[in-house]
């Protein structure tokens, strides 16, 4: 029998959740590890990547399926039909069968192995729906946005119930699920590549003479907190709290987000108004004074975050974040929410400050810290080994323990 497990990840998006993960348990020799993805991923990667393997959907699996309340079974259906496809002629290549099979939940869509393959099959699910993750309710969905969702949950459900295992990223997300379920489904945040600054351990300065501000996130959006960052600004500059103040707000106010505010703009403003960050600073005007650089590349989005002096995370909704870990592992200094998952990576005053949802904490706070350089730099270099505890060197063995889990399950299923 070969002493490496042979696995599969699958994702319909390269580079994705578990493609590190993947690179690195193949470059270790600790499994003998693929990624499946789409032909046209596949081609794109591939000079840099050996280890890239290709399905074909059957069907088209972006934009509006046939059918708008079905539209995730759908698309599920054309994944999965040309996963199973794609794994079965992969085994008889490799003239062995594969031991584990590890598929994004949506992306990966495992729905149709079960039964038809021998491996292991584990399912990464970010949330069971959005109902469950939850929403502004300033900004809603649609009637019938709520009512298609009932389908992610339904496709969540059924492979958590069916899986050999099922990993979400955060004890958050592992408590959005019905209790019922919950013991088969495992807590494992990713790992990251992260190297901490070379600058780490020095205490910033007092005497600089620009104190930087920041909020930073894949998407400018409600769930992430933005809202909460422009009414802060906006004080700030009302009531005179920004001498010598530079004030960041690092992502893309175009991207696609985990709520409903875009649409919401656009029915109010009827085009007039682009996005949700553009509708902010109508209502507080007095944050204009905030820079937007848009989306960066990853180099220069590194450097901007060196340059930062607080980071402000205040987190409306969310299951995992790896923009909040990516400020962590460099050395940020990060005031965030009390709740949802990020107490699962902030220990408050350790290495960030946690607050709940009151503006005139959170001031307080970035005062204080302003005035206390040291405590920024016990807080920076405390984040710095959190960061550690995430590199994939640590997480690696982490998750082919949850592997090895998943495989036993498979052979002796527990009654």
């Amino acid at each position: 029998m070969p002493s490496q497990p042979l696995i599969v990840f699958v994702g319909a998006v390269y580079p994705s959740q578990y493609s590190l993960l993947c690179s690195y348990l193949r470059s270790q020799k600790m499994a003998d590890a693929w990624f499946m993805t789409t032909p046209g991923h596949k081609a794109k990667h591939e000079a840099q990547c050996d280890h890239l393997l290709s399905f074909q959907p059957d069907g088209k699996i972006v934009g509006p399926q046939s059918y708008y309340y079905s539209s995730k079974v759908e698309r599920s259906a054309r994944i999965c039909r040309g996963v199973l496809a794609a794994l079965k002629d992969f085994e008889k290549k490799q003239g062995r069968k594969i031991d584990l099979v590890v598929a994004h939940s949506l992306w990966g869509a495992p729905n149709w192995l079960y039964g038809e393959i021998d491996a292991a099959v584990i399912s990464y699910i970010e949330f069971p729906s959005y109902l469950a993750h939850g929403w502004d309710a300033a900004y809603p969905p649609d009637a019938a946005q709520r009512q298609s969702d009932r389908n992610t949950e339904m496709l969540h459900f059924h492979q958590v119930l069916c899986s050999d295992l099922t990993i979400v990223p955060s004890a958050h997300a592992r408590s959005m699920f019905p209790a019922l379920l919950q013991d088969r489904i495992a807590v494992q945040f990713e790992g990251f590549d992260i190297e901490a600054p070379p600058h780490a351990s020095t205490a910033p300065s007092s005497n600089k003479q620009v104190f930087t501000i920041a909020f930073s996130a894949r998407d400018l959006s409600s769930a992430k907190g933005l809202e909460t960052y422009v009414r802060l600004v906006d004080r700030m500059v009302r009531e005179g709290n920004v001498s010598n103040t530079r004030f960041l707000a690092i992502g893309d106010p175009t991207a696609a987000t985990y709520g409903y505010e875009q649409q919401w703009v656009e029915r109010k403003y009827q085009g007039k108004v682009t996005s949700f960050r553009d509708h902010l600073l109508k209502v507080y005007p007095a944050a204009e004074v905030i820079e937007f650089p848009g989306r960066l590349p990853y180099a220069e989005f590194a450097q901007m975050l060196s340059s930062v002096d607080l980071f402000l995370y205040p987190l409306r909704y969310g299951v995992a974040n790896w923009g909040l870990m990516e400020i962590l592992a460099r050395g940020g200094c990060v005031i965030g929410s009390n709740w949802g998952f990020i107490p699962e990576l902030i220990q408050n005053d350790v290495n960030g400050l946690l607050l709940p949802d009151n503006d005139d904490s959170w001031i307080t706070a970035i005062q204080q810290l302003r005035a206390d350089p040291a405590r920024r730099a016990r807080y920076a270099q405390a984040a710095i080994e959190t960061g550690k505890r995430y590199h994939i060197s640590a997480v690696a063995p982490r998750y082919l323990s949850l592997f090895e889990r998943a495989m036993a399950q498979k052979r002796a299923p527990l009654l």
